[in-house]
């Protein structure tokens, strides 16, 4: 299936082949010895547990060079899997420890990127909660001087929902909106629907990266549904951070349920041993989901995907014309 992904951390997407060398050419790591280690080293206790490996890991991006060659795994790994399109996130504050400045690495993740045929990535600046709203402000600033050399079409906040809540980021979050930048921020995940809430109404997202506890506010659910705000959720990356407990405790049957604008996607692909196309098999088999589900599902990503009016056109008729032809789609299977 042609598939379109909204919420994917082009950190967490590097395929471990090239993670792994990645390590080797920073001279290697007497803590993941060989690749069992690295792979062992890639399970997560709880959310804070990934955040602390998500910063191990982030010591081997230490250059401009590693991100090109970052960029153009990710993106080999996309057009492989027939993501034709994707909006990602890139983290430019996790790295200026190396000395790297947002512009550069915007730039260079660009390079990377367009250096692969057979999948489009337009990328969104997570302006990473946890380093505050003013350093959030200032990263903001330094993308928008490359913006449209380097394809960055949003901005999005990441990290630690509970102790950085969103009206923190007010000011800069409008004058994004001013500047006509897209806007998306994670809620509703590490924290309670009172971060969905506060994020609707302090930030006037246009989606809402993961949001799957909004279930548990009825109230917020029912406005979530009645406003069509599109939600990136994740499931496995809930499941593996320790969210969720259990695929029969995820919301994400209830979200569909109550008929909220639900998008798929894989969050940190790499680092949680996913795919876009397993999340689809997963969801339809965990929640009896039949194949116009599913590609309802699909639509869904195309129509809250912040690409032009004419592209989303073209992915959908992209969509449409697989679903006609293909024999697994006709049959009534899930989607892959």
């Amino acid at each position: 299936m042609p598939k379109v992904e909204l919420h994917l951390h082009l950190e967490g997407a590097i395929p471990l082949g090239a993670m792994w060398e990645l390590v080797q050419r920073s001279g290697g790591d007497p803590e993941v010895p060989d690749t069992e280690a690295f792979t062992r080293r890639l399970a997560y206790r709880d959310f804070a547990h990934f955040i602390d490996t998500w910063v191990w890991k982030n010591r081997y991006l230490r250059d401009l060079e590693a991100f090109e060659y970052a960029a153009a795994a990710v993106a080999g790994s996309l057009a492989e899997q027939r993501i034709v399109y994707a909006e990602a996130f890139f983290s430019p504050t996790d790295f200026a420890h190396h000395g790297l400045a947002p512009q550069d690495l915007a730039v260079a993740i660009r390079r990377g990127l367009d250096s692969v045929t057979g999948t489009e990535v337009r990328l969104v600046a997570d302006l990473v909660r946890d380093t505050g709203p003013g350093r959030a402000m200032r990263t903001f600033d330094q993308v928008r001087e490359v913006a449209g050399e380097a394809g960055v079409i949003g901005i999005g906040i990441g990290g630690s929902e509970a102790e950085y809540p969103p009206g923190q980021f007010r000011a800069v979050y409008r004058k994004a909106e001013a500047a006509g930048f897209h806007r998306t921020a994670h809620a509703g995940e590490a924290a309670g629907p009172e971060s969905v809430r506060g994020t609707l109404d302090a930030l006037g997202v246009e989606r809402i990266g993961h949001g799957v506890r909004a279930a548990e506010d009825p109230a917020l659910l029912e406005e979530l549904v009645t406003r069509q705000v599109p939600l990136e959720v994740c499931p496995t990356s809930n499941l593996r951070t320790g969210v969720v407990a259990s695929w029969e405790r995820h919301p994400v049957g209830e979200l569909l349920a109550a008929g909220a604008l639900v998008t798929l996607n894989t969050d940190d692909p790499a680092m949680f041993a996913c795919s876009l196309a397993g999340e689809y098999r997963e969801v339809a088999a965990r929640f009896g989901l039949g194949g116009e589900a599913l590609l309802g599902i699909a639509r869904n990503g195309i129509a809250a995907s912040w690409a032009p009016p004419e592209r989303k056109r073209e992915l959908a008729a992209d969509l449409d014309r697989w679903w006609s032809a293909g024999p697994v789609a006709a049959a009534g299977a899930a989607p892959g």
